[in-house]
């Protein structure tokens, strides 16, 4: 298929990771010229409609990790049903973390299976292929938090019909998260069923997963530990000096890095429970909640700022800590080696298939794993209780059977049990929290029977 000519072929770089759309509305010339642009497909009523509209996304890769990447599919998946428009299949741009001018472009295919993507969403929308081989210009335009279906077809119809080409940018978790009840299955029919990942990695993690089950269940433990998490929580690794002066001084010269709540200071954070768990009080926590020191650990994600010094306390206390890199046969890791993303879809196989998944810190990868879980039937999923933690971690003067029937109390109801996505306090987002939108009536029922 020819590329539409009135497309722009300039990059015009930018200083955040972002998430674009790129908004096409033919005219009758370019339908003449491209006469399959004009897509046919069928609605909820079986009544045939004809699709002016495609929805092409750009996904730059520099700092966003796979969860990210995967929820901000699902949301425009979903506002490609609210526009009734087609969606080309996305392309996943990676530049250097802008050290050079290079933008090189990832195909979807390499992470996601396009084919299931499109027969799992045929109902939906439809979804075609569309071979990119230029750059674009990029144009932001900043949605506000919190919209709704009809804002966004006021807005995106309005700016179609004015201009024919638009990239959107800065999209994600600003969708509603109360959408009318289809819309929400859609999220979930996304996120649980049309993003599969590619036989090769999706075999491969299923491979180590099996390698750890061969000898025993084994807990799946996301240590996030890195220096960027260190800097935007606001609070210092606990490593020494020599480390948390170099977190401190980034905070300080940096402060816009910092999640939010600037006005405290990295005790009131720590006291306040709004620190990641360290290697020590991971080690703690799941062994009060009685994992063996014979436990097998997955430990997902990369090298933690720090490195071997920073999980000494975990390796300490349970020797079998393991990662895909000791998991993995020679040369198995080869094809994706320096692919982040491939990377983290294996951990992600390995960790669904775990028998107990634990985060130290929260974050957009531990509401995924949590929902997937939840989705799956309700895997048990042990979300920490930093703010309880805090007092029992520094108090000094409990026994350690008295600390693990504390813990044990404390978590007693953050195991994975069903969780409505509603409470009376706030509305959060169907991927995290499925119940029960995501759920059939029977099943719901059957859960909270048992």
């Amino acid at each position: 298929m020819a590329r539409p000519r009135n497309i722009k072929s300039s990059f015009i770089k930018t200083p955040y990771p972002f998430f674009t759309f790129l908004l096409v509305s033919p005219f009758t010339s370019l339908l003449n010229k491209v006469p399959s642009l004009r897509i046919h497909m069928l609605d909820s009523s079986s009544r045939p409609r004809s699709y002016l509209f495609f929805i092409f996304l750009l996904i730059l890769l520099s700092l966003l990790g796979l969860s990210v990447l995967r929820n901000q599919i699902v949301d425009a998946v979903v506002i490609v049903r609210i526009l009734e428009a087609a969606l080309i299949v996305p392309v996943l741009a990676v530049d250097q973390v802008w050290k050079d001018e290079s933008v090189v472009y990832s195909e979807f295919s390499k992470i996601f299976d396009v084919d299931h993507f499109k027969r799992t969403l045929q109902a939906d929308v439809r979804v075609v292929s569309y071979q990119i081989r230029t750059k674009f210009s990029v144009l932001f335009t900043q949605m506000p938090d919190n919209v709704s279906p009809i804002w966004i077809c006021t807005k995106f119809l309005k700016e179609l019909n004015r201009g024919g080409v638009l990239i959107l940018g800065g999209i994600y978790s600003k969708l509603s998260k109360n959408l009318p009840l289809d819309r929400q299955k859609l999220r979930c029919k996304v996120a649980f069923h049309a993003l599969r990942f590619v036989s090769l990695i999706q075999e491969l993690g299923n491979k180590f997963a099996r390698r750890l089950w061969i000898k025993r269940p084994y807990i799946a433990l996301h240590l996030r530990l890195k220096k960027d998490v260190w800097v935007r929580s606001g609070c210092l690794t606990g490593l020494g000096p020599e480390h948390d002066d170099i977190i401190r001084k980034i905070q300080e010269t940096q402060p816009k890095l910092l999640n939010d709540r600037l006005n405290m200071t990295n005790v009131q954070r720590r006291l306040a429970g709004l620190c990641p768990l360290n290697a020590l009080q991971v080690a703690r926590l799941i062994k009060a909640l009685g994992a063996p020191r014979t436990a097998q650990v997955y430990r997902v994600g990369g090298e933690p700022f720090g490195g071997a010094q920073a999980l000494q306390s975990l390796v300490e206390e349970f020797p079998n800590v393991i990662t895909k890199e000791m998991l993995a046969r020679e040369g198995e890791l080869s094809p994706y080696i320096n692919r982040s993303s491939a990377m983290a879809a294996l951990d992600y196989i390995v960790s669904l298939s775990s028998d107990v998944f634990l985060p130290s810190h929260g974050g957009n990868k531990g509401a995924s794993y949590s929902g997937h879980r939840a989705y799956v039937g309700h895997r048990k999923f042990v979300k920490p209780n930093h703010k309880e933690m805090v007092g029992l971690f520094e108090n000094t003067s409990i026994s350690e059977a008295m600390f693990r029937s504390i813990v044990k109390k404390i978590h007693s109801r953050y195991q994975g049990q069903p969780e409505k996505r509603t409470t009376k306090r706030s509305s959060r987002d169907v991927i995290a929290y499925p119940v029960p939108e995501c759920m059939c009536r029977h099943g719901i029922k059957s859960l909270q029977r048992s």
